[in-house]
């Protein structure tokens, strides 16, 4: 069965850093774009960031140049690292993996991990 656990989240000051992980089983891992996602509480969910197969990767508006994400292939594991968090970025943070590109569709989803930024 293909899982997806995501780790690392908690609660950390403004300004603070915080490295989520995500560990992949069940599926050929190097073969797949890993993305990240959050939910803000009374917000849907959005897209965060994502890295391909071949290691390329993508952010959008919502990283501000904070975030990094990466991929640890040895070890089925896609990370993203958070800097300088704002409490703006609190959110259940979720990790996804798709064959189809950074666009998805995203075939498997984690349960998600909580990031609180308090002030």
């Amino acid at each position: 069965q293909v899982r997806l656990v995501e780790s690392g989240g908690r609660l950390v000051q403004a300004g603070g850093s915080l490295r989520l992980s995500c560990a992949a089983s069940g599926l050929f891992f190097s073969t797949y774009t890993m993305g990240w996602f959050r939910q803000a509480p009374g917000k849907e969910r959005e897209f965060v960031s994502a890295i391909s197969s071949s290691d390329s990767p993508w952010y959008t508006d919502l990283t501000k140049g904070r975030f990094t994400v990466a991929r640890d292939n040895t070890r089925n594991t896609a990370y993203l690292q958070m800097n300088k968090l704002e409490p703006e970025d609190t959110a259940v943070y979720y990790c996804a993996a798709t064959t189809g590109g950074i666009r998805g569709p995203y075939d498997y989803w984690g349960q998600g991990t909580q990031v609180t930024v308090s002030s």
